[in-house]
């Protein structure tokens, strides 16, 4: 799954990241498995952060990395170790979650961990929150435009909208993820994150790179 030694891989993934026409600078990680898999997440994360995107997030639609993201960020931890050896301070993550603080700071790349709740519920929250500051005469309704929205919503409050969405298994849906952000997010579908190499994940990098995006023109 790792392309030739650590040295090897570090400067092949750094080329890599260079040669490309075009990076996402926010990927999301879409898992539509039953089964998710923190070994094979936390390499894709690391593969992310080494190539160069800015912004990832994780996201399953039963929960389950929020629930446990600890154990996902210690998986992370490793994989960093592993994969990039002595080079690893230089890809910290911070790890952003909405329930707790920033576990780790002055970071090159930020992870965020979402859920459905992160979807839909937050779009209602942000409209009852609207409502709010309209019924407290702090905003007039017509003050409400896209701009206003995405400030209000706390699932993706410092991020940018996703460039690039991998979506994994068999389910023809992104089942939730982020349904106001994704308008003009190119999503590419791979089989299965299970064991997932890197050269499948580069290709998926290469195809995004080459496409040609109309911005719905």
């Amino acid at each position: 799954r790792r392309p030739g030694g650590a040295v090897q891989g570090r400067q092949r993934w750094r080329s890599d990241g260079r040669a490309l026409q075009k990076l996402p600078v926010h990927m999301g990680l879409v898992v539509t498995e039953e089964e998710p898999s923190y070994a094979d997440m936390a390499s894709l994360v690391v593969w992310c952060m080494a190539v160069g995107i800015s912004y990832v997030s994780v996201y399953d639609h039963n929960g389950i990395f929020k629930r446990n993201n600890s154990r996902l960020m210690d998986e992370i931890l490793k994989q960093q170790q592993e994969l990039l050896g002595l080079d690893c301070s230089k890809y910290t993550v911070e790890f952003a979650n909405q329930d707790k603080a920033d576990q780790v700071l002055n970071c090159q790349s930020t992870l965020k961990v979402l859920s459905p709740e992160d979807g839909k519920a937050d779009i209602v929250k942000a409209a009852q929150n609207f409502c709010q500051l309209v019924a407290q005469q702090q905003r007039t309704y017509t003050d409400l435009d896209v701009n206003v929205l995405d400030n209000l919503l706390s699932s993706t409050n410092g991020f940018p909208d996703p460039d690039l969405v991998l979506k994994f298994g068999p389910v023809d849906s992104t089942l939730g993820f982020l349904p106001w952000h994704i308008r003009l997010t190119e999503i590419i579908s791979l089989p299965s994150h299970l064991n997932i190499s890197y050269e499948d994940f580069f290709s998926a990098l290469h195809h995004y790179a080459a496409c040609e995006q109309r911005w719905g023109k």
